[in-house]
């Protein structure tokens, strides 16, 4: 009686995905069949922490090492072609690069997302755009620890706080969504294109050396002006110029960024992530046959 109670209460809720035959499945079907499975997001993402032992204290203590060295490593770099290198230039591109290698992450893991899940892929029936999702989700938990130590950096090297520093989520929002978007992308790329996953180291290290990491976004924007003029907006043909850029105003510089940082990063995070959800969800149905 008890074992028939148990196996009801087990198997009580059933949840059956149909995978659509060409083209976009319908929205609303799909969506609804993702939500449910929003609790196996959840493990797959805390089973990939733990293979990676970021669960640990030294798996934290290394997820906020890792780019706080790579910061101090450019930081000399500066220091040595500039000639000078202040405290505010630290807390700016330390907290850059806590936000870069989120971005980063997010882009590299997605992208790598369908083909390492081959054997789940072959296995299991379910919307397969849960696998670059896990993959946000495993970045942003990474993610978290940096901004307890950016907080600490920014008391320690004598940063404002004021009411902009609130606008900070803003863009880690609009970071977010742009990776996801371009994770998605990748990831559906990189099934039909295998060498995409070497290509897409190159890519990111020059995002990075073109984004306002290394140098001021308000500098980098005087610069430009003086040199483009008129057509100075091709700076913002760069995605991160205005999330980073952004993020680092709000939270390091502690000032109202320019309008256009606002409107730009919104538009890109907008289209990458629409853009990648239908691309992907257009492909899906091929990923299995394909791997």
């Amino acid at each position: 009686m008890n074992a028939t109670r148990l196996d009801e209460d087990f198997t009580s809720s059933t949840h059956v995905y149909e995978p659509h035959r060409a083209g976009l499945p319908r929205f609303g079907k799909y969506f609804r069949a993702l939500w449910q499975r929003r609790e196996f997001i959840r493990e797959l993402s805390r089973t990939s922490m733990r293979a990676a032992n970021t669960l640990t204290v030294f798996g934290q203590i290394w997820l906020v090492l890792n780019p706080l060295l790579l910061a101090m490593v450019y930081f000399t770099l500066v220091f040595i072609i500039r000639g000078t290198a202040d405290s505010d230039f630290l807390a700016h591109l330390v907290a850059s690069i806590f936000a870069f290698t989120y971005f980063g992450g997010i882009l590299r893991s997605g992208a790598s997302s369908v083909t390492g899940g081959g054997k789940l892929l072959m296995n299991t029936s379910f919307p397969r755009l849960l696998l670059p999702l896990t993959e946000v989700r495993t970045a942003f938990f990474r993610f978290l620890p940096t901004l307890g130590v950016y907080l600490v950096l920014h008391i320690a090297t004598g940063q404002a706080w004021d009411w902009t520093m609130l606008l900070a989520p803003y863009f880690v929002l609009t970071l977010t969504l742009f990776g996801a978007g371009m994770g998605m992308i990748f990831a559906t790329a990189q099934v039909y294109f295998r060498d995409t996953a070497s290509f897409l180291p190159y890519m990111v290290r020059l995002w990075l050396y073109t984004s306002p990491i290394l140098w001021y976004p308000w500098e980098g924007q005087a610069r430009i002006q003086e040199v483009l003029g008129d057509v100075a907006w091709l700076l913002y043909l760069n995605p991160l110029y205005s999330m980073l850029g952004g993020w680092s105003e709000s939270l390091v510089r502690t000032s109202m960024p320019d309008t256009p940082m606002l409107i730009f990063s919104a538009a890109w995070s907008l289209v990458a992530i629409v853009t990648g959800v239908l691309f992907f969800m257009s492909k899906e149905r091929e990923f299995v046959v394909r791997l």
